[in-house]
């Protein structure tokens, strides 16, 4: 938890020395596939990209959530596509359940280890805005529900809720919200024992 998807890296890499390649659940506002960022190649658009050269994502058992805004370069959604991935733009999602979307990702995802990777600009400013990258017209709190209780039954094997920006989150509420998410993130786990 905390930090920015730089963490990914690192994580993705141990999880293939255990595992190989995993799955991917990734909500986000942004895909975070850029070649490079700021002239680096490791940086927090550049996660994913970096993940699938290496070999640590299984490109066919990958899904990202809640993409939208200009994004960071021309192709920043067709990548992914290119790689396997199933690509959920935002505007997919507005006004409606993402109960029967999680029914299809669990199906694309199955069959071996998966990451969920949350990061916290995936949802609507109005419901998180303290973030260093925020964008209008994302998910809602109910949706990320959604989202992260539909993993449940998956092999997950790790996750991660990041971008939660303390000098932005003047009121706490992203910092909360954050914090309800990464429980519902732990409630998931195998293993875990939940209950509504």
């Amino acid at each position: 938890m905390g930090g920015d998807h730089t963490i990914d890296i690192p994580i993705l890499r141990a999880l293939k020395k255990k595992y190989g390649p995993v799955g991917l659940v990734h909500v986000d506002a942004h895909a975070d596939v850029n070649e490079t960022m700021f002239g680096e190649k490791f940086a927090h658009g550049t996660p994913f990209r970096v993940a699938v050269e290496e070999g640590l994502l299984d490109g066919k058992r990958c899904v990202q959530i809640g993409l939208r805004a200009t994004g960071y370069a021309a192709d920043d959604f067709d990548w992914p596509r290119r790689q396997g991935f199933r690509v959920v733009q935002a505007e997919e999602c507005w006004h409606k359940s993402l109960t029967p979307l999680m029914a299809e990702v669990r199906e694309q995802v199955k069959g071996g280890p998966v990451y969920l990777s949350f990061d916290i600009d995936g949802l609507d400013p109005s419901y998180a805005p303290g973030t260093g990258t925020p964008e209008i017209g994302g998910l809602t709190t109910p949706q990320a529900l959604e989202i992260i209780r539909g993993c449940r039954g998956l092999d997950l094997v790790g996750g991660d809720l990041v971008e939660v920006a303390p000098p932005y989150d003047t009121t706490g509420n992203t910092a909360l919200t954050g914090a309800n998410l990464l429980f519902e993130m732990l409630c998931v786990l195998p293993g875990v024992v939940y209950r509504n």
